[in-house]
């Protein structure tokens, strides 16, 4: 049961994989590019100045930089976690697919025995009876009768 390539639910799959790949890609790069932004923005508002004077603009400036940054990472930690839920699952799936390959293998060949048994039952059967009679027809077995 081969099916063609670009068919059915294996390219299905595939091209789900690939846009979901994709996707989570752009997610890493949002959130890095978030963490690298809002790092830059929070070392340049929190320059050292002498004296060292802060404005509630400024404090809360670094405040909500730090909270962005820490929701970033937060957000690629959430990344791994769900990339190494789908390793796990497309490991999985491949596993299936591979115990699914191998039944449909051996009952390929379950069934190509089976057609070799029942040929060699019928030709053991038909060389069977070509024996029979040509042991009833024959003059030895005559002889051995007529001497017993």
């Amino acid at each position: 049961m081969n099916k063609g390539a670009g068919s059915g639910p294996t390219a299905a799959a595939a091209a789900a994989a690939a846009q979901k790949q994709k996707t989570l890609m752009q997610r890493v790069e949002t959130d890095i590019a978030s963490i690298v932004d809002n790092f830059s923005q929070l070392v340049n508002v929190a320059r050292v100045n002498d004296p060292p004077v802060r404005n509630s603009q400024e404090s809360f400036m670094m405040e909500m930089r730090a909270s962005r940054m820490v929701q970033a990472a937060d957000s690629l930690l959430k990344l791994v976690s769900e990339l190494k839920q789908t390793a796990i699952f497309s490991g999985f799936a491949s596993l299936n697919d591979h115990v699914e390959q191998r039944t449909n293998e051996f009952n390929q060949q379950a069934e190509k025995t089976d057609r070799m048994l029942a040929r060699i039952g019928e030709e053991a059967a038909a060389s069977l009876k070509e024996l029979e009679a040509h042991y009833y027809s024959s003059g030895h077995r005559t002889t051995q009768n007529s001497q017993q």
